[in-house]
């Protein structure tokens, strides 16, 4: 996993960086294990069809909750967008879900 190189040290800035690029689409992770686009709510996908491409660390200096990682990901169709979870016990999804579902995706990283 990277750190944020460059200077995107912030969750913010991160954003503001992909944005700049394109690739401001955020994904959900649904109950049924597929991600939706908040951009398109039609559009879904499986992780059979997602990889990793890039992942961004953000650790919390002065509140643990403040933890959280995005992973950039890329579907089958070429198309790019990310999603964000916290930490362990402050995840955004209950149980394992979305670790299991991050565990399912390759690992492509590469630089944006």
């Amino acid at each position: 996993m990277q750190t944020n190189p460059g200077g995107m040290t912030t969750l913010t800035g991160v954003l503001e960086v992909l944005k700049e690029r394109g690739y401001d689409t955020e994904f959900r992770l649904l109950e049924d294990g597929r991600v939706q686009s908040l951009a398109d709510h039609t559009a879904l996908y499986s992780a059979e069809d997602l990889k990793i491409i890039r992942t961004y660390r953000f650790e919390g200096e002065s509140n643990p909750s403040d933890a959280a990682v995005l992973y950039l990901l890329e579907h089958t169709s070429g198309s790019i967008g990310y999603i964000i979870n916290a930490y362990g016990a402050y995840s955004d999804y209950e149980g394992d879900v979305f670790d299991e579902f991050i565990k399912k995706l390759p690992m492509e990283e590469r630089e944006f």
